[in-house]
């Protein structure tokens, strides 16, 4: 089935950037702003917190986590807007998910079965499907953005602790020092990347993050995305939650930003 034009540009709403992850805005820095090697502070402290956090994340078996978000957007002439947002997961298992995305400007729901990946927009009703995948939501997440065009909010929470982020990639890293955030004792720490700074706020009690800034150096005037997480790692998530019900919509066409040899079977379904 082709998407008619109305349709096609759902596809490309529906596709486009979700929101920001400090691995997929890690684009090369422009010149004059990459940090050295030799001269950036690599605190061996931060890459073990940053470590730790990551094994504290994969042990998860399955969790629900809410965040509100603040995201920066840049106008033609310069000037930046922050929107707010909300961003919901339920996790379960290694490769079943759900996430929903909310601001006054989008809404969109995705599912993942482990095989199937369902974008649907309640808004407009419609929605899109990418089967056969087959993979670990930590493999899809890793390179979503590249093979399908489709960058998933907060994706590091699925990479910290995996082949996926390696930590030999910062450039930087330090303690910033301790912080509270909704009156929870944490550890705030400082990372930079090629392209793009972020600091992560580690809670004392759980070793989880409960706040992230990214900030881009791609654009001059580096916009930043932040979230505040809020965790519930002991209340059941159940299966049936996770399950894409079409109840009346209408399936278009997956039309990938920039579809590779691999993924050309995959568009019209």
């Amino acid at each position: 089935m082709r998407p008619s034009g109305t349709c096609l540009l759902l596809v490309m709403l529906l596709t486009a950037p979700l929101a920001w992850s400090s691995t997929a805005s890690a684009a090369p820095p422009a010149a004059g702003n990459a940090t050295s090697t030799s001269t950036a502070s690599l605190d061996p402290e931060a890459i073990t917190a940053l470590t730790r956090m990551g094994k504290a994340l994969r042990a998860l078996p399955q969790f629900t986590m809410a965040a509100t978000t603040r995201t920066d957007y840049v106008l033609d002439d310069g000037q930046k807007l922050a929107l707010a947002g909300t961003v919901d997961y339920k996790v379960l298992g290694p490769d079943h998910f759900f996430v929903e995305i909310r601001s006054e400007h989008q809404h969109r729901q995705l599912f993942y079965d482990g095989h199937t990946l369902t974008i649907y927009s309640p808004r407009q009703k419609y929605y899109a499907a990418i089967e056969h995948l087959d993979r670990s939501s930590q493999a899809l997440l890793s390179d979503s953005a590249t093979r399908l065009g489709v960058e998933f909010p907060l994706a590091d929470l699925f990479l910290w602790g995996t082949p996926g982020f390696p930590t030999d990639r910062l450039v930087s890293a330090l303690l910033v020092g301790s912080e509270r955030i909704d009156d929870e004792p944490t550890r705030h720490y400082a990372f930079r990347q090629p392209g793009v700074d972020w600091q992560v706020w580690i809670s004392d009690a759980t070793g989880l993050p409960r706040q992230l800034l990214i900030t881009s150096h791609t654009d001059p005037a580096l916009p930043s995305y932040q979230a505040t997480l809020r965790w519930d790692t002991k209340r059941p998530v159940a299966a049936k939650d996770l399950v894409f019900r079409p109840d009346g919509a209408t399936r278009i066409a997956f039309v990938p930003a920039a579809p590779t040899d691999d993924d050309a079977g995959n568009g019209d379904r």
